[in-house]
């Protein structure tokens, strides 16, 4: 109990130093919720093809735009997280005090996780007043999907901070890892299960995730929209993920 109370004084923590970074709230929540609004301004009424029939594009989008804000939260700022506190010392100096170095950690993936679900509660609000989004009240799906994508994509972001070797390159091998995934399994646009490309983006987790929660949306499927192989295919990246983030992590700065 006494280190559940650590951790949650963790994450209380890390919020207020993330509501104090007006910066970065507005990149991890304004990009999502910019790329909802300009790609159905774009796409308009277009039709998109889900199992048992065609939607409107924003029916797809949402979704998508969900898993993205996710993929934000939980992967890339927990990446950035990481490779700046740990190249700035701070992760060393922690080592040092009498707080757990567990507790620290989880405090920071929690705090992933919180901006995750918040930045979620916004896109739904959105589609639902906005666009009209159907919502056909697959709570189970929606949570399992939130859930395992979170701890799939915390994990990946622990690893990729591994491969920083120093603060400035932290950008471009945080974002080049993540955005030719992105494109690639229909986060942006649809992209047919018969095409190359959705073979090659079948093998990561970002269109597992995509697809996951898209089934927690559609209007036409049937029963509670569980996925359970996408949710395999996250697990099995995240649990990979975690162990091999667990050998390679380390405190102290590249000096």
């Amino acid at each position: 109990m006494r280190q559940l109370r650590i951790v949650r004084s963790r994450i209380m923590w890390e919020q207020k130093s993330y509501w104090r970074n007006p910066a970065a709230a507005a990149f991890t929540f304004g990009f999502p919720l910019l790329f909802l609004v300009i790609f159905i301004a774009i796409n308009g009424n277009e039709r998109v093809g889900l199992a048992g029939g065609d939607v409107r594009f924003a029916q797809y989008y949402v979704p998508a735009i969900l898993a993205f804000g996710l993929i934000s939260a939980c992967y890339t700022g927990i990446a950035f997280t990481l490779s700046i506190r740990r190249e700035s010392g701070l992760l060393k100096r922690i080592r040092g005090t009498p707080l757990s170095p567990w507790a620290y950690l989880m405090g920071i993936v929690g705090n992933g996780v919180v901006v995750a679900v918040i930045l979620s509660a916004l896109v739904m609000t959105l589609g639902f007043v906005a666009y009209h989004v159907t919502w056909p009240g697959r709570y189970a799906a929606l949570v399992l999907t939130v859930g395992f994508g979170a701890f799939c994509f915390c994990s990946l972001g622990i690893l990729i901070s591994t491969f920083v070797p120093n603060e400035d390159a932290a950008p471009a091998i945080i974002n080049f890892a993540l955005f030719p995934l992105l494109f690639i399994s229909g986060t942006f646009g649809t992209v047919k299960d018969s095409s190359v490309i959705a073979k090659i983006a079948r093998v990561f987790p970002v269109r597992h995730l995509n697809q996951s929660m898209v089934a927690a949306f559609n209007p036409f499927g049937g029963g509670n929209g569980i996925s359970v192989g996408h949710l395999g295919v996250m697990a099995a990246w995240g649990a990979g993920a975690l162990l091999l983030a667990l050998r390679r992590f380390r405190w102290e700065p590249n000096r």
